[in-house]
């Protein structure tokens, strides 16, 4: 969700020494949805790459579009299987709507180990999951929620219909227990969960609740003053974006009108700002005439590097524990890339950017990014050097009067090139 204030345009993007960030093209998109009843009220917003380690040219994307359900891809972008959202569970409720994605590894069921696709169900608030297997006849994807799946922040139905529900997303697998945890954030709310996945009777996956955190809702700024970031009444500053570098349990984890946190996935420490968005510190006023925020003078306490909203956020991982944390910067229609090894003393420090560009009037780039997914292992032959898959919300030439959306898949090997430039 892009929420950017009235009359405050995102400063051009650039690099560390003034220079414009560099463009990579995709090389191929999925087809186009819409969010309308004609399109099944289909929104792509978060895509999860899944490696066939036995045959790299059978991997799969897969990814939500909300009330349309998932939506698995091959890697030429083409689709393999839809699956819907639940119905709502009466006339007057909210129906199921799908919105972040991402995967857990060799999970010991009942039946045995498999690989699994879990979900963030906005609508019914609840954590769905589907069991990974490419040779199945009728598709990849299997549901294998347990029954006695609870919902993860509400506790009634008339809450769950407020839909302040689960949203954003990231998946844990501790290596030294082989246990298997799920982070969940709370819809207009700063909380994020932490939920244990456990194997339940036939094959079936269930979650138990362990503790959640709060991340902060307003903040004491060098001046003295205090901020609240603006949004409508009685919202939030939300968490959408996360990510768990596997290689030490760290949890980053995007507010998006705030900035990007680091705190331990089990939620024990401290919570660390790595970096902030522009407008941090911008006083604002929303005006329900124009249902938008007004800002104030910039007081000058914001970062550099991301516009509002702070979204998708993915790890490239390089072995080792070298890499880099990419970062969707959604106002400016950027990436935005910060070291992933904390041990020198500026911690996660800023390397870079690149914007994903238009190839061609038919294959466009990325605009308003929600969710993007990076893997930096041989894909076989059609991306040997790792895929990024980021979503486009203005999804051309088909964006109009119609809300169009999708998802470009883009040669990571590029991408990489580019920042290294």
């Amino acid at each position: 969700m892009l929420a950017g204030l009235v009359g405050a345009a995102p400063a051009a993007a650039q690099g560390p020494r003034g220079d414009r960030l560099p463009a990579v093209t995709p090389v191929a998109e999925t087809a186009t949805l819409f969010d309308d009843p004609e399109g099944g009220n289909a929104n792509a917003d978060d895509p999860a790459i899944w490696r066939d380690d036995a045959d790299p040219d059978r991997s799969l994307v897969v990814a939500t579009a909300k009330e349309g359900g998932l939506r698995v891809y091959d890697l030429a972008a083409r689709q393999v299987q839809a699956l819907p959202a639940p119905a709502a569970p009466g006339p007057d409720h909210a129906p199921g709507r799908f919105n972040n994605v991402d995967l857990v590894h060799r999970m010991r069921l009942s039946t045995g180990r498999a690989d699994l696709a879990v979900v963030t169900d906005r609508g019914n608030d609840r954590l769905r999951f589907y069991r990974i297997d490419r040779d199945r006849p009728g598709g990849p994807l299997t549901d294998v929620t347990a029954p006695t799946a609870a919902p993860v922040f509400s506790a009634s139905q008339a809450e769950i219909d407020g839909q302040r529900t689960a949203y954003g997303l990231a998946t844990w697998t501790d290596r030294a227990t082989g246990r298997s945890w799920a982070l969940v954030s709370r819809r207009h709310e700063t909380r994020i969960a932490l939920l244990e996945l456990i194997a339940a009777p036939g094959g079936t996956v269930d979650y138990r609740p362990v503790r959640t955190l709060d991340l902060p809702s307003s903040f004491r700024l060098p001046n003295g003053s205090s901020w609240t970031p603006c949004g409508e009444p009685g919202e939030g500053p939300q968490v959408e974006g996360m990510v768990v570098d596997p290689a030490d349990g760290t949890l980053y984890a995007g507010q998006e009108d705030v900035g990007v946190w680091r705190v331990r996935a089990d939620l024990t420490s401290k919570p660390v700002l790595v970096d902030r968005v522009r407008a941090y510190g911008v006083p604002a006023v929303y005006d329900e005439a124009r249902e938008e925020c007004v800002p104030g003078a910039d007081p000058g306490f914001g970062g550099r590097r991301l516009s509002a909203d702070v979204e998708g956020l993915t790890i490239v991982d390089e072995g080792r524990g070298k890499g880099r944390l990419m970062v969707s910067s959604q106002g400016d229609d950027t990436f935005a890339f910060y070291d992933r090894d904390r041990d020198r003393e500026e911690g996660n420090a800023y390397e870079g950017g690149v914007r994903i560009t238009a190839r061609s009037r038919e294959l466009d780039g990325s605009e308003e990014c929600d969710g993007a997914a990076a893997l930096n292992r041989p894909l076989g032959r059609a991306f040997p050097r790792g895929l990024l898959v980021v979503q486009d919300g203005h999804d051309a030439p088909e964006d109009g009067p119609r809300t169009a959306t999708g998802f470009k898949f883009v040669d990571l090997g590029r991408v990489l090139d580019a920042l290294d430039d």
